[in-house]
């Protein structure tokens, strides 16, 4: 103090080099604040972009084709594929690899027409979750012209749990218009 009373001048440059520090201490906490925020959400933002799985499969396009009966069950290999985001459907297998663990809803379609297979009525289909039953839809009745089922749930799955479904033996599906479907959606993830 006793150098501001004796020179002004540098007591001026004195009171604004404080200013300054001071000034820049603030920017720094504010600075840090912000990147902390940022980096917060950043991270929100690739959750919420992690979570977006769903995909929806087709039997077949537009060709009239039928697939069965066989004397086991067999997989079911949708090969049209509407939507796959996430990746985890593989168009090759049939097989839907869960990409993040949370719960899903998955739905199943399933259609048969009798005059097409010339032999009895019957669709018929099984969900399997890593090789497991969870569900089936059958409709046999030689009494019409065609049959249909659906199949919806809502489950709890791992990453890298395998998701497909089988037709069951002795049963068949036709399809040229998209009746035949597979379909799941991530509706929360559960890490």
């Amino acid at each position: 103090m006793r150098a501001c009373l004796e020179d002004q001048g540098s007591c001026g440059c004195c009171l604004i080099l404080q200013e300054v520090n001071r000034l820049r201490t603030n920017f720094n906490t504010t600075l840090t604040k912000l990147e902390k925020e940022y980096s917060l959400i950043k991270q929100r933002l690739n959750n919420t972009e992690a979570s977006r799985i769903a995909f929806s499969v087709t039997f077949t396009d537009t060709r009239f084709l039928c697939y069965g009966p066989f004397r086991d069950d067999k997989p079911i290999i949708y090969n049209n594929v509407f939507l796959n985001l996430g990746g985890g459907y593989n168009v090759g297998t049939g097989i839907f690899t869960v990409p993040r663990s949370g719960v899903y809803t998955i739905a199943i379609s399933i259609y048969s027409d009798a005059g097409a297979a010339g032999s009895l009525l019957a669709a018929c289909a099984s969900l399997q979750v890593n090789g497991q039953l969870v569900a089936a839809s059958t409709d046999k009745n030689s009494y019409d012209q065609e049959d249909s089922a659906t199949i919806v749930v809502v489950l709890q799955l791992r990453a890298e749990d395998q998701v497909a479904v089988n037709l069951l033996k002795d049963c068949f599906l036709c399809d040229n218009s998209h009746y035949n479907t597979f379909s799941a959606f991530l509706l929360y993830a559960a890490e």
